[in-house]
């Protein structure tokens, strides 16, 4: 009995301590989790500036020093292309060709080939007098895109052949240019565009404003650069379809030859849809609905190849001398124009009135083998009560940046906006209302 109550104590000694171990060990358990966190956080601490950095390029809204690494490959084609390089002409970070920007002292000069109306130009008397295209411009060359970056699958070395088919060489260079960079950065961060001050701070690398009427310039930015376009292809593949004179109630079917199969961009129109002829124009320039600019080019009279033909030869028409065009929807980079041939395009585009109103609605809806589906409008700025659009489209590839394409009222004036290579979605919108309020408050 005396033994079993020496025994109590011992038995109370082990019960205090286990509890007390055990807290032990799972504060080492703890302590050994966080200090594989701390060695797992210092890991990715090491690789984080490059994780961020790609991040960072890839967002819309993107720096000027994230777009110069993602560009950096590129950058070479245009330096190979001048033959030297540019020398800065507004310090450190801004560089670009000695007149290549005309801000406000710009007025006053006028573009000849935008004094007569969309139909007088369409006669084939526009041409530009006003720093022209291939003069001074620097710009790649097909063999030292090829060196930098080689196209690379059927789709873009057949975008590259229908580019370069009836172009100016100097335009046939400049569009293997951009089909050669990919979708890894564009042309326009390429040569420098965006490094070239402006006083409005605008984001886009090219801008030009010009009074359709007259034909005067009011603001211009790089100008003269040859440069994707992407959707705003669009508009000249609606002139295209609509001088055909196909019936415009036609039923086409999407059919799996309309479908990406380059950029395998998504759409909202799947193989089977059935919709007239007039609700692809509509989708394709309010929505920017590349299946339906595809199933317009490929139910135009003797195919795409005979469409791209008659895109370049409407192009030729109307003085677009520094373009060329590979396709329908612009998703190829060979389609390729100056600002102020797209000027000429917006300003012939104006004499149609149905593509004014089409690419002035907000929405279309279709039925679909799905379903019933509306589509919307690509730009923010229709239906704004600040501005009186008469025409508008947008655009985006990679190569190309966001572009937008206006042509617009202000202070009871026709005005004609082109902007290329913008740095985000958004900051194209930005522009044009810097640029609006700029003619509406002029400094």
């Amino acid at each position: 009995m005396l033994s079993l109550f020496r025994l109590v104590p011992v038995l109370f000694l082990i019960l205090l301590l286990l509890p007390q171990d055990g807290a032990q060990a799972a504060n080492g358990g703890s302590r050994s989790v966080r200090d594989a966190a701390t060695r797992s956080s210092d890991a990715v601490a090491k690789r984080r500036p490059g994780t961020a950095h790609a991040q960072e390029a890839a967002g819309a809204g993107r720096s000027n020093a994230a777009r110069r690494a993602v560009s950096r490959p590129a950058a070479s084609i245009a330096k190979q292309a001048s033959g030297k390089d540019r020398n800065s002409s507004r310090g450190a970070g801004a560089t670009g060709t000695k007149g290549v920007i005309a801000p406000s002292s710009a007025r006053g000069k006028a573009d000849p080939g935008l004094r007569r109306t969309g139909r007088e130009l369409a006669a084939g008397n526009g041409r530009t007098g006003v720093r022209p295209a291939g003069r001074s411009a620097p710009r790649a060359t097909a063999a030292s895109a090829a060196k930098t970056a080689p196209l690379a699958g059927a789709g873009r070395a057949t975008s590259a052949r229908r580019a370069q088919g009836s172009a100016p060489a100097g335009v046939a260079a400049a569009a293997a240019s951009a089909l050669a960079l990919g979708p890894t950065a564009s042309l326009g961060s390429a040569l420098g565009l965006h490094r070239v001050d402006d006083p409005l701070d605008l984001r886009s690398g090219v801008a030009l404003v010009i009074d359709r009427d007259s034909g005067e310039i009011l603001f211009e930015k790089n100008p003269q650069y040859v440069l994707p376009i992407a959707s705003l292809t669009k508009v000249m593949a609606a002139m295209v379809v609509i001088d055909a004179g196909q019936s415009l109630d036609e039923e086409i079917i999407v059919t799996s030859e309309d479908r990406d199969l380059d950029r395998f961009s998504s759409s909202h129109l799947p193989v089977g849809s059935r919709l007239s002829r007039l609700e692809l124009l509509q989708l394709s320039l309010m929505s920017s609905e590349n299946r339906a600019a595809a199933a317009l080019a490929r139910s135009y009279p003797g195919g795409i190849e005979a469409f791209v033909q008659a895109a370049n030869a409407k192009a030729r028409a109307i003085g677009m001398v520094d373009s060329t065009f590979a396709d329908g929807t612009g998703l190829s980079a060979g389609n390729v124009a100056t600002a102020h041939d797209l000027a000429r395009m917006v300003a012939a585009a104006g004499a149609y009135t149905l593509i004014r109103e089409l690419s002035l609605a907000t929405s279309l809806s279709v039925r679909l083998p799905g379903g019933a589906r509306s589509f919307h409008t690509t730009n923010r700025l229709v239906g704004s009560p600040n501005w009186d659009l008469e025409l508008q489209k947008t655009g985006y590839i990679s190569e190309a940046g966001n572009c937008l394409l206006l042509q617009a009222r202000v202070d009871d004036r026709s005005l004609i906006v082109v902007l290329l290579d913008s740095f985000g979605r958004y900051s194209r919108i930005g522009d044009a209302e810097r640029i609006r309020r700029w003619l509406q408050n002029p400094v």
